[in-house]
């Protein structure tokens, strides 16, 4: 069964985002809510996906998407966010991100953006 952390500061959001992973079966093995956690999770549960918003307190998602890329190049790393500049995109894309969605989100897409991916893990 494929496996995925999620990092976000917004409680609900994480639970929903959890039950729709849950739903396409793939196992919530972390739940953290803010980037600092984010990163030791990953470092401890090696995930198959990570989910993280961007911004959050205490080490916000840059840093994780930063760490985790440091630990695994080829980590699949979604990032979340509100924040629509093109400063914010650059920076992702600079770090790595696997994907960048925006808020507010459409689940359906979401599932089938990790999907893919999986599928291509698994090609």
């Amino acid at each position: 069964m494929k496996t995925a952390i999620i990092v976000d500061d917004d409680i609900d959001t994480v639970d929903v985002l959890a039950e729709y992973l849950e739903y396409e079966n793939i196992q919530v093995i972390g739940k953290m809510y803010n980037g600092k956690d984010g990163v030791e999770a990953y470092q401890k549960l090696k995930p198959d996906l990570v989910f993280s918003d961007v911004m959050m307190p205490l080490y916000d998602g840059f840093y994780v998407l930063e760490e985790v890329k440091k630990l695994n190049p080829n980590a699949i790393v979604i990032m979340v966010t509100g924040d629509l500049t093109a400063i914010t995109e650059n920076r992702l894309k600079m770090l790595h991100a696997s994907e960048i969605i925006y808020k507010p989100y459409d689940i359906k897409k979401i599932m089938t953006l990790v999907n893919q991916y999986f599928e291509k893990i698994e090609a």
